[in-house]
């Protein structure tokens, strides 16, 4: 046993101390090599891209007024205003996801009948309604692609390419109104999308109007309710 340290003492342990040394000699270069290495590549994630505040929509419109209104000083007399469908432009631009302002533009034609004991006036006059609206609308943002909203605002209608049939004359005058507005966009993908939108405005017009050669005036309690269908397209 003893021969056996000694042949150890004498061969493997400096081959130990020997590679031992090497080590520490070699250690400092060593960890210049890895040092020089080149650095992990590191992949920057993608931008996230704001979606455009700017969205417009394409809609059909049934316009419907409510038949109410009189002639001043003709008792039982009553007016009806026909329904109408035209196409309509709006457009919406979100200050932020959840806040947005939308202005509507179209132009719809109507006729005025009389009805009450004016009914044999028939057909009183006809006339066009540009009725810009804007309403500040409130969207919820919790239901995936269904994407409902509220929204309220003011009118401004004007009156324009009025005739008279049975009448001599007739001036429906230019008014405000409110809007209340209700609705939803289902979108498809980020730009696409179906609207469904229902708007009431407030909107009670005066008109003079000239009758046999009488001078009368008058109210018509318009109210329509305005239904649309359309595309949305988000910019």
């Amino acid at each position: 046993m003893s021969s056996i340290r000694s042949f150890f003492a004498r061969t493997a342990a400096p081959a130990v101390l020997a590679l031992a040394g090497a080590a520490l000699m070699g250690g400092p270069a060593l960890a210049a090599d890895i040092s020089k290495a080149a650095p992990l590549a590191y992949k920057a994630p993608a931008p996230v891209q704001e979606q455009s505040p700017w969205q417009i929509r394409l809609r059909l419109l049934g316009v419907f007024p409510e038949d109410n209104g009189s002639v001043r000083g003709v008792p039982g007399s009553g007016l009806d205003i026909s329904d109408s469908v035209v196409p309509e432009l709006d457009i919406t631009y979100y200050f932020t996801k959840n806040w947005a302002a939308e202005l509507i533009l179209g132009v719809t034609p109507h006729d005025i009948n009389g009805t009450g004991t004016i009914a044999s006036l028939n057909k009183i006059g006809e006339v066009w309604l540009l009725p810009p609206t804007l309403t500040l609308q409130y969207h919820f943002t919790d239901f995936g692609a269904f994407k409902p909203y509220v929204g309220a605002g003011i009118n401004y209608t004007f009156f324009f390419d009025q005739k008279a049939y049975s009448a001599d004359s007739i001036d429906v005058k230019d008014t405000f109104g409110w809007a209340l507005q209700v609705g939803f966009d289902y979108m498809f993908d980020e730009h696409w999308g179906l609207n469904v939108d229902v708007k009431k405005l407030f909107l009670k017009p005066d008109f003079d109007v000239v009758v046999a050669g009488q001078p009368l005036t008058g109210k018509a309690d318009l109210d329509p309710w305005i239904v649309g269908l359309g595309v949305t397209y988000r910019f």
